[in-house]
């Protein structure tokens, strides 16, 4: 199939490429530093009480793995963008196009190309979470599934937000577009501390339109012992995870609608 050509192409591209192994190895560098508190709070362990040891490992363990799933939509966001550019840079599509291929079979290979490796970064994002806990002397009693497909679909809204975006625009302007947008969906949260500097109009027009990635973060189900893990009904589930898909499913079609009209040898407008 021509989708899934694109798709494994795409994610090979990404294997060879040198800025996002080169920010991803930094990155793991800069994580790694994160396990000598965990060490350390292990090492406390007989000085302290079993709830307070739990507590300062759940902590630490949020915190390490905001950062990680924080890097993943960044990490998606750019993709997105660099997959669709990167193309049309060297000139590259006018050949995938030659074979052929529709536009919006292009896109959607491209897409899921993101998305096979987002999959990858999110079994290094949960196997990361059970290592660092097991650092920290304690297991992790979060539903897997959760740790898996949230986070997924979370990325899915970003990688499509960057990709519609960049069929308008630079790719380094379509990521700082997207990584300003995943700063305000933080920013106007309601129960947010940090959002009394905007209006209150701004604020809940931006809560409605921008994409609500709290409501998929997997961190609320991160727990330490079970007796703290609090129960989700699936309808909950269901609704935030329909939310996210149908966001990004959205943002897909928009970016495959203004694709048609883009000039691919430069411009935005024209078609082939």
């Amino acid at each position: 199939m021509k989708i899934r050509a694109i798709a494994w192409n795409t994610f090979g591209s990404f294997l060879r490429n040198k800025v996002i192994l080169l920010i991803s190895a930094i990155f793991l560098c800069v994580l790694l530093l994160f396990s000598t508190p965990l060490i350390t709070a292990n090492a406390m362990r007989g000085s302290m009480t079993a709830a307070q040891t739990e507590g300062m490992v759940l902590s630490m363990l949020s915190v390490i793995m905001g950062l990680v799933s924080g890097f993943g939509s960044l990490l998606a966001a750019w993709a997105a963008a660099d997959a669709v550019a990167a193309e049309l840079r060297s000139g590259t599509i006018l050949a995938v196009m030659a074979r052929p291929v529709r536009r919006w079979e292009f896109l959607l290979g491209k897409f899921a190309g993101v998305q096979i490796l987002m999959g990858v970064y999110v079994i290094f994002l949960v196997a990361s979470t059970y290592i660092f806990a097991s650092m920290g002397g304690e297991s992790v009693h979060a539903p897997l599934w959760a740790l898996i497909v949230y986070p997924l679909v979370r990325y899915a809204m970003y990688a499509a937000l960057a990709m519609f975006l960049v069929t308008v625009m630079h790719p380094f302007v379509a990521f700082g577009i997207t990584l300003l947008v995943a700063v305000l969906s933080g920013i106007v949260v309601p129960s947010s501390g940090t959002s009394s500097f905007l209006p209150v109009w701004l604020r809940s027009s931006l809560y409605v339109v921008l994409p609500s990635t709290g409501l998929l973060s997997e961190s609320r189900f991160l727990a330490i012992t079970q007796a703290s893990l609090e129960k989700t009904q699936w309808t909950a589930h269901l609704t935030a995870l329909a939310y996210g898909l149908d966001y990004a499913l959205v943002l897909l079609l928009l970016a495959m609608l203004l694709f048609r009209r883009r000039n691919l040898t430069g411009g935005t407008a024209g078609s082939l």
